[in-house]
């Protein structure tokens, strides 16, 4: 074999020379492959006196085979302990022999610069350090120094194996854990400010374990919700902080808290002696992080029973000046239209061949301002009777007439109303239609009744007289003044208008029924 041919030629000349070697060599034969041959040459003395030269020759091509498979083996287990995230470091009779890439990395050293010395040479100055004694075969947590001066702290174990020349050699493996602990030391120093903070807060906090939602952790100011002693609290449920009557709330809320991995915010009213506190609750889930820590739900409240107060009391304040500015702007517009009204009346005097037209014009402006002046002194919807009985008293003033009226629905006179938004048209509608009953009775006299039932408001005006030949009041065009104004003004879906002759007298009816009427707010509907 080429890759013998040195050791082979050392053999030729150990023969000439008659000199005692021992040569190991590979040949090529014809049949059996490549063979391992060991020759021994040993120069000796015959008998006579004679030099004579030994030469022995065994094969040892199975014992070859057998060293080359063990040392492949053992330079694969080096690849793979050298690719590991584990420090390996081999120590032997003379100290430390081989260490994986991690081992080196960790040091901060390569392995000729502690080959040979003891282990304790990565260890700091520590007579106790676990690298000084003898090693042992339990796990140990220390801490070591690289070569670069820093120091960190591993987990790791020893292994003692014995060797082909009958000593020991020891194995280390080493887990660089200092993050681990740096961070387990951070959130230690972490939960203590936090408890710290918890404790001193204003604020009531309180840990419950996520599934039974029991009391595991509160502050000082959660015992003061509750009013009763911290250690019978500590394992109870949330009725105990926040009363019976909402325990099954602020159990459903949590529920909802951790189901939605977000903030939920609520207000709880809590009893406390003869008062009720408002207290403004936040819930959060805290999420587990691995096994070892449980998930939790924390709950941070703060007492807004005065912050509500003084929203309430701003707000009826505000309530309060914008109804006052309501009124005063409903009174100016009643003596506005009222003067207007005065001023047509004027010119009516002063010019007869319009008066008509201006009676007309006067009485709907008279309408409209009663109805501002109703609102002067309310707020909301106008009751529907207050209405009735304002536009009956202002067609009387102004035609010098009196109209017979009547009323019927007992209770339910005071409960149906008009929206502020129908309040005028339908007023304006009323007073067209009782001055068109005084303009053609002929001075005879004119009844109006109002009727209230459970379905709404009917208003039924009769006068004496006749409704002309075809009279269709669909054939009624729209206009400004008498009927043309009232189809005008009327809502088409909720209010009925119909003239009818019954007899001597026509009969016109006007029935109105939700949304064109709607029920007292200060009432239940009956």
């Amino acid at each position: 074999e080429p890759g013998s041919l040195p050791e082979f030629e050392r053999l030729q000349r150990a023969l000439k020379r008659g000199d005692a070697v021992e040569v190991r060599y590979a040949v090529r034969h014809p049949e059996l492959g490549r063979r391992w041959l060991l020759t021994r040459v040993a120069p000796g003395l015959l008998a006579g006196g004679r030099r004579s030269t030994s030469v022995v020759t065994l094969d040892v091509t199975a014992q070859a085979q057998a060293e080359n498979a063990l040392l492949l083996r053992a330079e694969s287990e080096r690849a793979v302990l050298d690719s590991v995230l584990v420090g390996i470091v081999t120590v032997g009779p003379g100290g430390i022999e081989w260490m994986n890439r991690s081992a080196r990395r960790m040091f901060g050293c390569e392995l000729d610069e502690v080959q040979g010395q003891p282990m304790g040479v990565l260890a700091p100055d520590d007579d106790e350090h676990a690298f000084h004694a003898e090693p042992g075969t339990d796990v140990f947590e220390c801490r070591l120094r690289g070569r670069d001066g820093r120091e960190f702290w591993v987990i790791g174990n020893a292994v003692q194996t014995p060797r082909d020349d009958g000593g020991t050699q020891t194995t280390y493996a080493l887990l660089d854990i200092d993050r681990r602990r740096q961070a387990e030391a951070q959130s230690r120093q972490a939960q203590a400010s936090l408890a710290r903070i918890i404790e001193g807060a204003p604020l009531a906090i309180t840990l419950h374990e996520a599934h039974s939602l029991r009391i595991v952790k509160l502050n000082a100011a959660a015992v003061a919700l509750a009013g009763r002693p911290e250690a019978a609290l500590l394992g109870g449920t949330p009725a105990q902080l926040f009363g019976p009557e909402q325990g099954a709330q602020v159990m459903a809320d949590m529920r909802e808290a951790l189901a939605s991995q977000a903030v939920v915010q609520r207000e709880y009213p809590v009893p406390t002696g003869n008062a009720v506190r408002v207290w403004d609750t936040r819930l959060l889930h805290l999420a587990g992080v691995g096994g070892d820590t449980p998930e939790l739900l924390l709950l941070v409240a703060s007492d807004v029973t005065e912050q509500r107060a003084a929203e309430q009391a701003r707000l009826q304040a505000a309530i309060s000046q914008r109804e006052l500015l309501v009124r005063e702007v409903h009174h100016r517009i009643k003596n506005n239209l009222q003067g207007v009204a005065g001023l047509l009346q004027q010119i009516a005097a002063r010019r007869p061949e319009v008066a008509p037209v201006l009676k007309d014009a006067v009485g709907q402006v008279q309408a409209i301002a009663q109805v501002y002046g109703l609102q002067v002194g309310a707020s909301g919807p106008l009751l529907l009777k207050r209405v009735f009985d304002a536009i009956v008293g202002s067609v009387q003033r102004m035609q010098g007439r009196v109209i017979t009226t009547t009323a019927e629905g007992g209770a339910l006179l005071n409960d149906w109303c008009l929206p502020e938004a129908e309040a005028i048209p339908i007023a304006l509608s009323l007073n067209e239609l009782l001055g068109n009953a005084l303009r053609h009775s002929d001075g005879a006299q004119v009844r109006c009744q109002l009727i209230c039932d459970a379905a709404g408001v009917t208003v039924e005006i009769v006068n004496p007289g006749r409704l002309p030949e075809g009279f269709a009041l669909q054939n009624v065009k729209s206009g400004v003044s008498g009927l043309g104004l009232v189809r005008a003004l009327l809502p088409r879906r909720s209010a009925i208008l119909s003239l009818e002759q019954l007899g001597g007298d026509v009969c016109c009816r006007l029935e109105l029924i939700p949304p064109s009427v709607v029920h007292n707010p200060g009432t239940k509907p009956v």
